[in-house]
């Protein structure tokens, strides 16, 4: 009778965690635990970046860092930031390591084979897309594609930009991968690499604060319709969730405000303006 007692015990142990695996999609998770893990790389003002006066979650700020938040707060669970270098962001989504991530992401088709995409914010009013950051005295040599052959480009790792780098410019190419686009910057002004592939509207805020740089008069052939945040690829439920909320962003236009507010406190800390 012991023995019986035991095994229907057992298996009832054993029942209850598959249901429970079962039931559990990552939305009832984070709804169940009352978090959510929100990975982003803070090195890309206004976007996300440190605020040296700030301690812990606390000094993480900037417009994805204030959507991060708000999509907490609409899904009633507290905000749990894991800052990360920007090549390690979709590995941790693709891996389940994070709940979502928001960096900057522009919609790629490899980005969406792997990972569950958002609907669209962040829009952008820049015609000229993407291109490359080169010195101010040498803009007028960069016209075309081909003149870019031979030269060291830099561009951060899994970016768009590295994506438009290496299937739009000559295979002869030298990529120069990079974890931030200020040490990027440096790079350029300083002679070690030729130019920096950057989004346009981030190149010319970049252009405004050195004097010696300045967008090539080639851009990259490409269309944007804004950014896009990203989930574990099959999570359905939790990314209808976060795009209810999205819509309310931008029927609300609060990116563009957090964007702005985001843009001013970087600008009183000293802080590059991506």
């Amino acid at each position: 009778m012991k023995k019986l007692i035991a095994l229907l015990l057992t298996l009832a142990f054993i029942l209850s965690l598959s249901c429970t695996a079962l039931a559990e999609n990552k939305l009832e998770k984070i709804l169940s635990i009352g978090e959510i893990t929100f990975a982003t790389s803070p090195d890309f003002a206004p976007s996300e970046f440190i605020n040296p006066n700030a301690t812990g979650d606390d000094q993480y700020v900037g417009a994805d860092v204030e959507l991060a938040k708000y999509i907490a707060q609409g899904l009633g669970v507290k905000l749990v930031i894991m800052p990360m270098e920007f090549g390690a962001l979709q590995a941790a989504i693709t891996q389940g390591k994070v709940d979502m991530a928001i960096s900057g992401f522009a919609y790629t088709a490899e980005r969406a084979e792997n990972m569950q995409l958002s609907t669209f914010f962040n829009f952008s009013e820049d015609e000229n897309g993407q291109g490359l950051l080169v010195l101010k005295e040498k803009t007028g040599d960069y016209t075309t594609a081909e003149a870019f052959s031979g030269k060291t480009i830099a561009a951060q790792n899994a970016s768009l930009q590295y994506n438009l780098v290496t299937s739009q410019l000559p295979a002869d190419v030298k990529v120069k991968l990079i974890t931030n686009l200020n040490d990027a910057i440096m790079m350029l002004v300083t002679g070690k690499v030729d130019a920096v592939a950057v989004d346009a509207d981030n190149g010319a805020l970049f252009a405004g604060n050195y004097d010696s740089i300045a967008m090539a008069d080639f851009h990259f052939d490409y269309s944007s319709e804004g950014n896009v945040l990203a989930v574990t690829k099959g999570e359905t439920e939790l990314i209808e969730a976060i795009n209810k909320i999205l819509d309310e962003v931008n029927e609300k236009g609060l990116y563009k405000q957090w964007k702005d507010d985001a843009t001013e406190l970087a600008k009183s800390l000293g802080i590059d303006v991506n």
